[in-house]
């Protein structure tokens, strides 16, 4: 880890502590072993005196010297990128229920799938992010304003019915005004929380306003909107409409359009599980940020225990510890 990633790079100074510890013991053996062979009677020595233990008897020093060097690492103030929950953000999710929604290319329903899907997303993000709904068909309704509680937005998932037409344009409008009004309330002296639109649908919108408009307000105001384009484009898939099949294939074009106006991104998932694996990524993005925190606890805790074997070994092999 380069020394700029250390909060107090200074303490590394007590390295030179540490160097100059190890010298004078190193220094103190030499002179032990220089004092023995002059004054001491080797034959006699041989005899009576008790046999060492050959290196081992420098563990002691040595694990101890380890933990000076990890505890002054520690001391020195790593740090890490770790992913930290957001403690502010506005999150307005908003979801496609029109009738093309009840085609079964995706099991059992594009509808059911999206209800299990978005509700792994909810449960997961952190209780600091405000989350909205909106459902849309022909027309738009805000279900649940942002709000930090996500027992209104679980319910509001699992009452979703189809209906008649797309009205993708009047849904984002609404999700906009919806997200002005609570961010007004939000602002601090940072400005609003940091803010964002996730739209799934299946199709193009075919009543209501055009989406460019909206979407163009959203990035002015510095709301990014990420889009899903749910279902297969396969020509086959059709839904009943007072007893006709109607084709109703997946057309990414509106949800490509609308993030590229707004500046977001866009999501192909043309099955269950690719729609949750993207849920999952857009959760990840939303709900936590990457933030340089404190490292120095592992360090710690290894010299801890470095100490510990040091007077334990000191123990077993001199009976004392130093």
């Amino acid at each position: 880890m380069p020394v700029g990633e250390f909060a107090s790079p200074a303490w590394f100074g007590m390295l030179v502590v540490v160097a100059a510890l190890a010298v004078g013991y190193l220094a103190a053996q030499r002179r032990r072993r220089q004092h023995t062979l002059r004054f001491a009677n080797l034959e006699l020595l041989d005899r009576i005196a008790p046999r060492r233990q050959g290196l081992t008897r420098h563990l002691p020093a040595t694990f101890t010297l380890l933990a000076l060097t990890l505890f002054t690492i520690g001391l020195a103030g790593p740090t890490a990128d770790a992913q930290v929950p957001r403690d502010r953000a506005t999150v307005m999710l908003v979801l496609d229920q029109s009738l093309s929604m009840g085609a079964t290319d995706v099991q059992p329903s594009r509808l059911d799938a999206v209800k299990v899907a978005a509700t792994d997303f909810v449960n997961g993000l952190p209780r600091g992010i405000n989350l909205g709904l909106v459902t849309f068909a022909g027309t738009a309704t805000v279900l649940v304003t942002p709000t930090s509680l996500r027992e209104p937005v679980l319910r509001g998932i699992q009452q979703m019915r189809l209906f008649e037409s797309t009205a993708t344009g009047e849904a984002l409008a609404a999700a906009y005004q919806s997200i002005q009004q609570i961010n007004q309330l939000l602002a601090s002296a940072d400005g609003p929380p940091p803010t964002r639109i996730v739209l799934l649908s299946d199709g193009r919108k075919n009543v209501g306003r055009e989406v460019d408009g909206p979407a163009a307000d959203c990035k002015k105001a510095g709301i990014s909107i990420d889009t899903i384009s749910f279902g297969t484009t396969n020509e086959s898939v059709t839904i009943d409409i007072q007893g006709k099949q109607v084709p109703v294939p997946a057309d990414p074009e509106t949800m490509q359009r609308i993030a590229e106006v707004s500046g977001g991104h866009w999501y192909d998932a043309p099955s269950a599980e690719a729609l949750r694996d993207i849920y999952s990524t857009i959760g990840s993005q939303v709900g936590y940020e990457t933030q340089r925190v404190d490292a120095s606890k592992p360090w710690m805790i290894l010299g801890t225990l470095l100490s510990v074997a040091g007077a334990a070994t000191a123990l077993r092999l001199n009976q004392r510890i130093p």
